[in-house]
């Protein structure tokens, strides 16, 4: 079996420029990056009515079995090309810190997959990095203030906004920092966070324009006053270099899938973490650019689904019109107990057992949300008929249709079964909500505990509550919530598989994103930077002398 990233290498790509053409692009409207990668200018989204149909791609809760999600975007898209149908593919950009930890990479996988996969998994166009240097700069900034006589009066006690880096490194989580005398700074205790869970990434996937991206970095609050009050980064005078440094990414990717049709990659942040979804100008420059819109939300539809719902959704004013929840056989025998080694042996009594989070996803889905959704099978070889047969019967029982994905081994031709209930169940819906925005915060972060994880109670660490109060003393209090918890189960706690009920959820810390326009929740021991595995992935990429990249997948 070839190694996804031999399937890329081996394949005949096409200029990015006929790509480009395809999509009724000239050279005045794209940067090339490059033969096969290119920049669209994002203002070409607000000079079309043209509106195209939005299918969400979303997932189970997500286990080391692995779901495919990604693979059976793309996949999807191929299948509604090979169709005649006018589509455009919307993902994220990985992130360095999966890429060399354990996670991986976000280019799909066999023959679903977006190319050039090398370029689109290490650096790309660069984006990432100018996130970060935006980050870094607010940050020395922060403390070059403090230094020139902090006439702000921060109380540096209370700083609040982290530096970044693009990789996973635990060492960085908690540090102290500004030591050597006072030349070299004031000492404090300090930390990193990964790019992708930075204020920035969310800002710059929920801003419009660049008008909008420079309002909302100067909203960013960075810490306090003695006297309690917020400072922000407009405050500092950062927003307009921020801005600068951002203009050149604000620019979506354009790329292409194997079957060489276009996709449009951009921004990438964490759904565990942060709101787990790609930019909203290029969700809508291709809303504008094709009649139906492949696109992801990460992790599980609890996590990624949700905010997407609930916070990008809200205030972009999208709402899909289908969603395709992504499961497979052994993920969810996973979720029902079968032990590792047994994932690939046939067992219709693990399966229905762990179905039962397929059916909680369904059913907040299509409840709380008010969506019509279409289960796709990701295919396995050691997958059984009976096993498949199982889960289209459960499907049926809840009224929703199921279809077998086979993309990994087949491309866009194994996803025309998918394709076909897809476009059968797309339907436009008005937007619902778990929850209103001028409901109190925790009113808010309890509605999405209940509705969609179904949890008994939640909890808080005084910390916790009084930064709530603060915040809502402030006026941040009609802001949606993004909770930052595991992904691998409804609840806080990893180990509680398949659908839990009746279980506790703690409120560990608050942290505000007034700039995003959102308040994150971190529960349990959800962290904002990752560490790397015993064994990192970034221990099997090499590259030759001729520059050919091994080991990537």
């Amino acid at each position: 079996m070839k190694s996804d990233i031999q399937i890329a290498q081996e394949a005949t790509l096409r200029p990015i420029t006929q790509v480009a053409a395809q999509l009724g692009l000239g050279e005045d409207d794209i940067s090339l990056y490059g033969k096969y990668k290119a920049k669209i200018d994002h203002r070409l989204a607000k000079k079309t009515d043209k509106k195209g149909k939005l299918i969400l791609v979303t997932a189970i809760s997500p286990t080391p079995a692995g779901e495919g999600k990604t693979t059976t975007s793309v996949g999807l898209a191929d299948a509604l090309c090979a169709m005649g149908k006018s589509t455009m593919l919307c993902l994220r950009e990985p992130s360095l810190g999966p890429v060399f930890g354990v996670k991986g990479g976000a280019a799909g996988g066999g023959y679903a997959q977006v190319v050039p996969m090398e370029d689109i998994n290490l650096h790309f166009t660069g984006d990432l990095h100018a996130i970060g240097a935006a980050n870094n700069l607010l940050a020395a900034m922060i403390d070059n203030h403090i230094y020139q006589g902090n006439a702000l009066g921060l109380d540096v006690r209370r700083i609040t906004w982290k530096r970044c880096v693009d990789m996973n490194d635990r060492q960085l989580r908690f540090i102290t920092d500004g030591l050597g005398g006072k030349t070299n700074g004031t000492p404090r205790e300090d930390g990193f966070d990964i790019t992708v869970a930075s204020e920035i990434m969310a800002i710059f996937c929920l801003a419009t324009d660049l008008a909008d991206l420079k309002d909302r970095l100067s909203r960013i609050v960075v810490g306090y006053t003695y006297a309690g009050q917020p400072v922000t980064a407009g405050q500092l005078g950062a927003a307009g270099a921020m801005t600068a440094l951002l203009k050149d990414a604000f620019d979506p990717n354009l790329v292409q899938t194997l079957e060489g049709n276009p996709a449009i990659i951009h921004g990438g942040p964490f759904a565990n973490i942060a709101h787990g979804c790609n930019s909203a100008v290029a969700t809508r420059l291709s809303l504008s650019l094709a009649d139906y819109v492949v696109t992801e939300a990460g992790f599980g539809a609890d996590l990624g689904a949700e905010k997407f719902l609930d916070i990008k959704c809200r205030k972009t004013g999208l709402w899909p019109d289908a969603v395709v929840l992504v499961a497979t056989v052994r993920a969810l025998k996973h979720h029902g107990g079968c032990p590792k080694e047994e994932l690939g042996v046939p067992n219709l009594e693990y399966l229905e057992k762990g179905a039962a989070n397929l059916t909680r996803h369904i059913e907040n889905l299509r409840d709380v949300y008010g969506l019509p959704v279409c289960v796709a099978i990701n295919a396995f070889p050691t997958d059984s008929a009976e096993e498949h047969e199982l889960l289209r019967k459960l499907c049926a029982q809840q009224g929703v249709p199921c279809a077998l994905s086979e993309v990994f081994a087949k491309g866009g031709e194994g996803g025309k079964e998918m394709a076909l209930q897809v476009l059968d169940i797309l339907e436009t819906t008005r937007p619902r909500f778990a929850y209103e925005t001028d409901a109190p915060l925790a009113e808010k972060i309890e509605a999405v505990c209940r509705k969609v994880y179904r949890a008994r109670s939640v909890t808080y660490t005084l910390a916790a509550k009084k930064a709530l109060a603060e915040m809502e003393a402030m006026g941040y209090g009609d802001l949606p919530v993004c909770i930052a918890k595991t992904q691998y189960s409804f609840s806080d706690n990893a180990k509680l598989l398949a659908a839990p009920t009746d279980f506790t959820m703690q409120v560990r810390d608050v942290r505000l994103s007034a700039g995003a326009g959102f308040v994150v929740v971190i529960m349990g021991a959800i962290m904002t930077m990752p560490g790397l595995p015993k064994k990192p992935a970034a221990e099997n990429i090499d590259v030759d002398e001729n520059g050919k990249i091994t080991g990537l997948f």
